[in-house]
């Protein structure tokens, strides 16, 4: 679990993080969302004790990060790819760490396997791709089989068979009881991929909720309606207390009434429909709205 409590950061007189709290539970995946400069990457730096809060705190399981005796097998972090040494070896650099630890060397293929690139272990770092940059530093953040895991824009750089591997991946290491925070700008991501979303502003909390509930609380679902006679249902959905507009001619878009009763008030009113299509609204329509 990561609890973060009160949490303030401040650059001189610049405040990054602005008083934040929040928790993220094992056994689902939270989405860390927010736009650029709105605390994220300070708030991720400061659970694994990169950054000292000014005030406030970030517990992992209980403790600061540098509380634990073997960190790395509490939580597992990619907070950016790069932080590599460019002339050693993929393997070479997952054997260093985990040496640090007493991981057995045997863990050092397991992950590189589970990252997909085992056949370039032998390569060094610096030559890597931004997307194969990317596999090892997941595998990196995978190598002590942590319980808690944190990845900061995991899909950057990676091609579709590689998104598709990241979003399995963090979906079966919750599955498996972890706790996983993604943070990304991929909204089409987070709405298939998190269970729970964490969204901040100016370093404070906007948000802390499910995707179907940020979306239903800030951008309301519609129905869209057609009909050669779109006049005379529209005026019967308004008095029936429904929102109504009407981008074009035969074409009604619906707000405040659902489907099944746009259907029984236009058999009511004797109007024939062509179309009849309830609309749901997207992440990143409820998430521009939000931060808006």
């Amino acid at each position: 679990m990561i609890e973060v409590h009160d949490l303030v950061k401040r650059y001189g007189s610049t405040t990054a993080v602005d008083g934040l709290s929040f928790t993220v539970e094992p056994g689902r995946v939270t989405g860390f969302l927010g736009p650029n400069g709105a605390g994220k990457s300070t708030t991720m730096r400061a659970i694994v004790g990169l950054d000292r809060p000014t005030s406030g705190q970030a517990l992992v399981n209980g403790k600061r990060y540098r509380d634990h005796r073997a960190p790395l097998r509490e939580v597992g972090a990619l907070l950016e790819a790069r932080s590599i040494h460019r002339g050693r070896s993929a393997r070479t650099h997952l054997l260093a760490l985990a040496r640090t630890h007493g991981i057995p060397g045997g863990r050092v293929g397991e992950v590189l396997e589970q990252a997909g690139i085992a056949a370039v272990a032998k390569r060094r770092a610096g030559t890597f791709s931004l997307g194969m940059g990317q596999r090892l530093g997941i595998a990196a953040a995978l190598l002590g089989d942590p319980a808690v895991v944190i990845l900061d824009e995991p899909v950057n750089g990676l091609d579709p068979d590689g998104v598709l591997w990241v979003r399995t991946l963090i979906r079966e290491l919750a599955a498996d009881g972890r706790t996983v925070l993604v943070s990304s700008h991929l909204m089409s991501e987070m709405a298939v991929t998190a269970d729970h979303l964490v969204i901040i502003g100016g370093g404070r909390l906007l948000a802390d909720t499910t995707v179907d509930e940020l979306i239903a609380r800030v951008a309301p679902a519609s129905v869209t309606v057609r009909s050669p006679d779109a006049v005379r249902l529209q005026s019967a959905l308004a008095a029936r207390g429904a929102t109504v507009s009407s981008p074009e001619t035969g074409l009604l878009s619906v707000a405040g009434l659902p489907a099944p009763e746009i259907g029984v008030t236009a058999a009511a009113e004797g109007v024939v429909l062509h179309e009849l299509t309830p609309r749901r609204a997207t992440l990143e329509q409820a998430y521009m709205e939000l931060t808006a």
